[in-house]
């Protein structure tokens, strides 16, 4: 009989503990993902492919190595594990490094509807019809629509095997399906403008209705036809929640116990101290139902959780895996993430701002001059101090109204002094990916421009 994918994992952790290991982990994953590109009705390009491969990870006396492997015979396998012990004899000791604590394991694996059967049953046919119908809705919503950049269809579905020596095992499956239209603008003039819209969802029936995604698309590339530039000042920043969902990236990173132990954080030292506005209060859950975040057990087969990273301005947790947990003389909270190959790192689950009560509409008339977000370019933002400077786009606010398209300018700030000046929360807080925020409205920033 063809054994498990369960009895895999743990014949190679056996394997492992026979030559010798301290300890030792195996990861076990089998996918099948799925995309599709459109552009103008027609089909560019068709992607499918399934994987499967395992992962060992050994330790011997401080010492560890990971390798892994597509071919999951009983000889490879063998190969495997002698293979990591050769290398784990060849690395240097860390007393840190280890298995999680017997009682941090997970003890039982709750489902949290994570595997559709639409999204398994869907057929490729059916999926190109949604990234198809998706883009017509955005041609015949608006005429100044004439091209598209990108846009199409994925989905993935696959199974996640954890075990270790510790005599954990534990499996879950997942699946999701993500929808998105990248339309391309253009004016009297000739000038070109694109933007895009999006929903991913582990549910087939609520993801966003195709020709509702196409229409919002459309609609977003038009509006920023005309944009200009705006004098360089100092006013209000509002951010929609497709742009307020990377500062939560920020402060993940922040937050990670791979930061703070290795003291690359502008929040080291902090626990316990105000860092924002009382309306701030950030969660990491791995647990909510239908999750694009969620999983039962992390990288390391401990139950992830509800963390409450800042509660009300107050940082009240770091985010853990059992060895930066060790390292800081903390717990693990649940947030290993791995892959194949590696030692375990610190990953978020579903990560966000928990919403406020002001309906974004208010928000955005509660400022009579100011710059509303809705993207953000490049990368610069340094983690050690928390400076800020990015380059952004978006509509002015005059009067408590939106008004013309903004371009080609800086926004820059200092995280701790954007935390501390969120002065509005939105209710519209949304989950299209594992971070996400609501509208949000920080007081005062530097806005860079002409």
């Amino acid at each position: 009989m063809k054994p498990t994918p369960s009895e895999i994992a743990i014949s190679v952790i056996e394997r492992a503990r026979r030559l010798g290991a301290t300890a030792a982990e195996a990861a076990l994953r089998e996918s099948v993902e799925f995309s599709a590109s459109v552009r103008l009705g027609e089909v560019e390009t068709v992607k499918e492919a399934a994987s499967r491969g395992l992962g060992l990870r050994v330790l011997l006396d401080g010492r560890q190595a990971s390798v892994s492997t597509s071919d999951l015979s009983p000889a490879a396998l063998d190969e495997l594990a002698e293979t990591a012990l050769t290398l784990a004899r060849a690395t240097s000791a860390d007393d840190t490094a280890g298995l999680p604590d017997a009682g941090d394991l997970a003890a039982e694996i709750p489902d949290l509807d994570l595997c559709d059967p639409a999204v398994l049953d869907l057929s490729s046919e059916a999926k190109i019809r949604l990234a198809l119908t998706a883009e017509q809705a955005a041609r015949d919503y608006d005429e100044r629509i004439v091209n598209f950049e990108g846009g199409g269809i994925d989905s993935g579905a696959g199974r996640v095997v954890i075990a270790n020596s510790l005599g954990f095992v534990g499996e879950y499956r997942s699946a999701s399906l993500s929808l998105a239209v990248a339309p391309v603008a253009r004016d009297a003039d000739g000038r070109l403008q694109r933007d895009y819209w999006y929903d991913a969802r582990r549910k087939l029936a609520k993801l966003e209705d195709p020709a509702s995604i196409g229409r919002r698309a459309a609609e977003r590339a038009a509006a920023k036809l005309g944009a200009r530039r705006v004098l360089t000042q100092t006013c209000p920043v509002v951010f929609a929640p497709e742009a307020a969902a990377s500062l939560i990236g920020h402060i993940f990173g922040a937050v990670s116990g791979d930061a703070i132990f290795r003291r690359v954080s502008f929040l080291v030292g902090k626990l316990g101290e105000v860092i924002a506005s009382p309306l701030v209060t950030v969660v990491d859950d791995g647990r909510l139902p239908e999750g694009l975040g969620s999983r039962p057990f992390d990288g390391e087969g401990v139950p992830t959780r509800r963390t409450v990273v800042i509660r009300e301005g107050k940082l009240e947790s770091y985010l853990h895996n059992a060895y930066t947990a060790r390292k800081l003389g903390e717990r693990t909270t649940g947030n290993a993430s791995r892959g194949l190959t590696g030692a375990p790192a610190v990953g978020a689950n579903n990560m966000y701002l928990v919403a406020g009560s002001q309906p974004p509409e208010a928000i955005i008339a509660s400022v009579s001059n100011g710059f509303y977000v809705t993207e953000l370019i490049g990368f610069g933002v340094n983690g050690v101090t928390g400076d800020y400077s990015r380059g952004a786009a978006g509509r002015w606010i005059e009067g408590g109204a939106l008004t013309f398209p903004v371009e080609e300018v800086t926004i820059a700030g200092n995280l701790l002094t954007m935390l501390k000046q969120i002065e509005m929360v939105g209710n519209d807080l949304d989950f299209r990916g594992r971070l996400a925020a609501p509208t949000l409205k920080i007081a005062e920033m530097t806005i860079s421009g002409a």
